[in-house]
């Protein structure tokens, strides 16, 4: 039996490996794998750099204040040099959103979430909006999710009305859209 292997042949969980210790390279180290693998705000990045020093610390010990302000400084830098753009992640994400269907409401949340400052929320919402509107949204929704005039059955288009539009409204639209592409004839 193999020496990984317990008593019923499951392998033993590993070890928890001991997180490195903090520092400024190490930190920029992390941030720019991070953002060669991810798009993120700086917020988000934030989030995550701030994960890596309190591990770091609960283990090694140190400073959280003087780690603190290598992120800020990190971030800052990272900002200038144009590797962290929020406006640009915001509209690509808006974007991207509305295309697959999502309404405003999610959209916005999302990038609210994201630590998207609410201006730029806005008018990225609005560029995306002016390019696919809501109703043009919900359909697209209705039809991947098989909604209304989507479904193959007319018989179960009638019995599930109030369910898809129940569906459509926890997606984010309003009733009057949910009525009217739930209501609409397939096409």
């Amino acid at each position: 039996m193999d020496e990984q292997q317990g008593e019923q042949g499951r392998k033993a969980p590993r070890p928890q490996k001991k997180p490195r210790k903090v520092s400024p390279r190490y930190l920029e180290n992390a941030a720019l794998h991070y953002l060669k693998r991810y798009a993120a705000t700086g917020s988000q990045l934030k989030r995550v750099l701030l994960r890596r020093v309190d591990r770091s610390i609960k283990s090694h010990g140190g400073d959280r204040t003087e780690a603190l302000g290598w992120v800020d400084a990190l971030i800052t830098r990272l900002t200038s040099s144009g590797l962290i753009n929020d406006e640009a992640y915001a509209g690509m994400k808006a974007h991207s959103l509305r295309s697959s269907g999502r309404s405003a409401r999610v959209i916005a949340q999302k990038l609210r979430m994201k630590g998207v400052a609410a201006d730029v929320v806005a008018k990225k919402l609005a560029d995306a909006t002016a390019e696919l509107s809501e109703e043009e949204a919900a359909k697209i929704w209705a039809r991947k999710k098989r909604l209304g005039p989507f479904r193959t059955n007319a018989k179960t288009r009638e019995e599930n009305r109030q369910r898809d539009m129940a569906a459509l409204a926890r997606a984010g639209f309003s009733f009057g859209i949910a009525k009217k592409i739930i209501d609409s004839t397939p096409g």
